[in-house]
């Protein structure tokens, strides 16, 4: 009864720390791995020397872009396109502006505003029924209501991305800012979301590592800015569209995926200074 009572705290232990790592998007392995549960080993001497003898399983890594940690049978966590919503997520991001483009090609201004507000609810009630985030679900509805708003109140189709584009130049200067300061965005976020004691900056390679990512967010965002504004000038409403979609959610996707490789790289590695 004894074994079999530790066998099955240290599953528990194992099945916590995995669902913990599924829930954070941003966040290293747990560590809560790295020693064996004290109760199974008081419990039991012969599993103290069996955790001992096997740390590898105790702290495996998954090399997934995900980087979830594996304690022999316990779930994984769901690959970078998953948690970010999946090939769902590329819908949900992209139906009201497909929408927005088709109606207004075939019907004018008036059906297109109407028709988008109709596909961001669509796509709220989607997520809700996915049971997604009520306050994913409003802010999604909320970027879209506001679009069709300038589209209406400039009386131009074009003006359905100008509000897109305003959001990447404040995105371009808000993160080159915090490099300025030496308070690199992407630190900022990971440290907050891995709850962090705030000593990282004080780590030359991270800081160096943040401070880069940051920029290169920067530059994506400046750049998605500056294409988007030369085709709004140009009144190329099927090409913002376009741009719209291409420079959004795979860029995004490819950034995150290589943030999370380089960050977790410098931080498993030993501190230099």
């Amino acid at each position: 009864m004894t074994e079999r009572s530790a066998e099955t705290a240290a599953d528990t232990a194992g099945e916590k720390a995995s669902a913990a790592t599924a829930e954070a998007t941003a966040a290293d392995a747990p560590t809560g791995l790295d020693a064996p549960d004290t109760a199974a080993v008081r419990s039991h001497p012969a599993d103290a020397n069996k955790a001992d003898a096997t740390p590898a399983d105790a702290n495996q890594t998954d090399a997934r872009p995900g980087g979830a940690t594996r304690t022999g049978a316990t779930k994984q966590t769901p690959l970078l396109i998953e948690q970010l919503g999946g090939w769902r997520g590329l819908f949900d991001s992209t139906f009201p502006v497909v929408v927005f483009v088709v109606a207004n090609t075939l019907g004018g201004l008036t059906v297109a505003i109407w028709a988008a507000v109709g596909a961001g609810v669509l796509v709220s009630l989607l997520r809700l029924a996915r049971k997604q985030s009520v306050q994913q679900s409003v802010s999604g509805l909320f970027g879209v209501a506001i679009a069709a708003y300038i589209a209406h109140r400039t009386g131009t189709a074009k003006g359905y991305f100008l509000f897109g584009i305003w959001a990447s130049f404040a995105y371009a200067t808000l993160f080159f800012g915090s490099v300025l300061v030496r308070w690199p965005l992407v630190g900022v976020i990971w440290e907050y979301v891995e709850g962090g004691a705030g000593t990282w900056r004080r780590n030359r390679r991270l800081m160096q590592v943040y401070c880069l990512l940051t920029l290169m967010w920067a530059g994506i965002f400046l750049a998605r800015g500056l294409v988007q504004h030369f085709l709004y000038d140009a009144d190329q409403t099927g090409w913002l569209a376009f741009a719209r979609i291409s420079m959004g959610y795979p860029v995004t996707l490819g950034a995150l995926g290589l943030t999370l490789l380089l960050v977790r790289r410098v931080r498993r590695s030993p501190p230099a200074g």
